[in-house]
């Protein structure tokens, strides 16, 4: 593989020279081979910082069971997988949309478009959580790649401040953002592929521990039953196919009893325990 002779895999810091040189003259097959590689990485960055996201879970199921919301604050990639992985739950999980809020620098328009200078505003992502009416049980998820943005310490340092769980997701050690949070969750992926593309190593590490983190929690507010997704929003044939399949087996019935149950109680497990 077309290393580079001069860059050491260790190194942590993911604005680092890649461990590659010479991207452009690599073939297809050399470029996805190499991808790969770093993306096994990824995993066991992960797995090592298991211990924090069980602490940061742990507290924040207690919060939100109390009113509380989690608030997640991000620019660039970052933001967008905050937002995605907020967006996905009320359809998955049947919660309300403010249960997980996701806040990127620049707004909406900033998911498909990049916002000049929105990142390195202190102040907007503290403005921007206080528009939803913050209380004491809220938890504030600070996720930058570097650690390094204003908007996600400010917003971090304000949050603290007012007394609010903070905790943050970083792909460097001892970054700025790490000094703010309360809880710090440490990825360390190293260099990317592509010089500082930390929509790679670090993109994947970000959307991994969020999966685990929301999961978790949707799993202990009782959203799932057994290994299933009982609380999902009916929103097109497929998934109605899927919770009828879930109900015959569940109840033993037969498939337009099944269907017919679903679609009058509206979720899976609203249908079951109104047959019971």
């Amino acid at each position: 593989m077309n290393k580079a002779g001069n860059q050491k895999t260790s190194n942590k810091i993911t604005e680092s020279p890649s461990n590659f040189s010479n991207l452009e003259k690599m073939s297809v097959n050399e470029l996805l081979i190499g991808i790969n590689q770093e993306d096994g990485q990824v995993h066991l960055a992960v797995n090592r910082a298991i211990p924090e996201i069980e602490k940061f879970v742990s507290l924040l199921v207690d919060r939100v069971k109390a009113g509380g919301r989690l608030f997640y604050i991000g620019a660039g990639t970052s933001g967008r997988l905050g937002v995605l992985d907020a967006s996905e739950l009320p359809p998955t999980f049947g919660v309300p949309d403010n249960i997980v809020i996701g806040l990127i620098a620049g707004g909406e328009k900033a998911l498909r478009n990049a916002v000049e200078s929105a990142e390195d505003d202190w102040n907007k992502a503290w403005e921007e959580i206080q528009e939803h009416g913050f209380n004491q049980n809220d938890t504030v998820l600070g996720i930058a790649a570097s650690g390094t943005t204003p908007y996600v310490i400010g917003g971090i340092k304000k949050a603290r401040e007012n007394s609010l769980l903070t905790a943050c997701i970083t792909c460097n050690p001892e970054a700025p953002v790490s000094k703010e949070a309360e809880i710090v969750i440490e990825a360390i992926v190293g260099p990317e592929f592509v010089t500082g593309s930390t929509r790679l190593k670090a993109g994947t590490a970000q959307k991994m521990i969020l999966n685990m983190i929301t999961t978790s929690l949707m799993i202990k507010l009782g959203r799932v039953q057994g290994n299933r997704m009982v609380n999902m929003q009916l929103t097109n044939k497929k998934l109605v196919e899927r919770g009828t399949k879930m109900i015959m087996e569940e109840l033993k019935l037969e498939k337009e009893v099944a269907k017919s149950l679903l679609l009058k109680h509206g979720s899976v497990k609203k249908a079951i325990e109104a047959y019971k």
